[in-house]
């Protein structure tokens, strides 16, 4: 049974970082991603990760801030996150084989909180 376990949210103040990860059990998948929500908005879309290669790609409003990676050993995909602002602040979940345009993937996390005071 595929399980993703996202770890790592909390509150911070704007500027700080904060580094979340996303532990994957079952198998590996070809993309690894991350997507947020923040309260009354819908799914936003905030990195990916091929999983061989390692190639990634980001949201513009998170590009030079945001860093996704993975440890193909420990099954788990990081969102690396620094200069944080109060915009930020969302439900961010871990995603496998996502597809981009439609919100959408194979599986899901639970999510994980994070808020960004001012």
């Amino acid at each position: 049974q595929v399980q993703l376990v996202e770890i790592g949210g909390g509150l911070v103040q704007a500027g700080d970082s904060l580094k979340l990860s996303c532990a994957a059990s079952g198998r590996t998948f070809a993309t690894m991603g991350w997507f947020r929500q923040a309260p009354g908005k819908g799914r936003e879309f905030v990195a990916v990760i091929a999983w061989n290669s390692g190639l990634t790609m980001y949201a513009d409003s998170v590009k030079g801030r945001f860093t996704i990676s993975r440890d193909k050993t420990k099954k788990i995909v990081y969102l690396e996150m620094n200069s944080l602002t109060p915009e930020d602040t969302a439900v961010y979940y871990c995603a496998a084989n996502p597809v981009i345009s439609k919100k959408v993937a194979d599986y899901w996390g639970r999510g994980t909180q994070v808020t960004v005071s001012s």
